[in-house]
């Protein structure tokens, strides 16, 4: 198992942080195993290139909300993590109550 569970949708509030905003927030290590994702689909094309991250943050964006931690965008970067047989990867998380 990749994640701990797959999901549709952000089962949390909008929380409205800007690319600036997420950059402010230092990165640190997740297990993928402890992430739910927000997305049920992936475009294969994107997680084969290269450089996927060439126009955005380097590091994924979870959101930890009642004790869960969904993963909001770098569902390519997680699944290329695990492809590469890591079970952690970096990402900034937004602590939400």
């Amino acid at each position: 198992m990749i994640f701990k569970r797959v999901g549709d949708n952000r089962p949390y509030p909008d929380h409205g942080y800007t690319q600036k905003q997420w950059i402010a927030i230092a990165p640190h290590q997740v297990r993928l195993d402890e992430l739910t994702t927000t997305k049920r689909t992936l475009d294969l094309e994107a997680l084969l290139e290269e450089d996927s991250t060439f126009y955005g943050d380097l590091f994924a964006h979870v959101v930890a909300y009642r004790g869960e931690l969904y993963l909001e965008d770098g569902l390519h970067r997680a699944l290329r993590a695990a492809l590469q047989q890591r079970q952690t990867m970096h990402a900034r998380v937004l602590e939400l109550n």
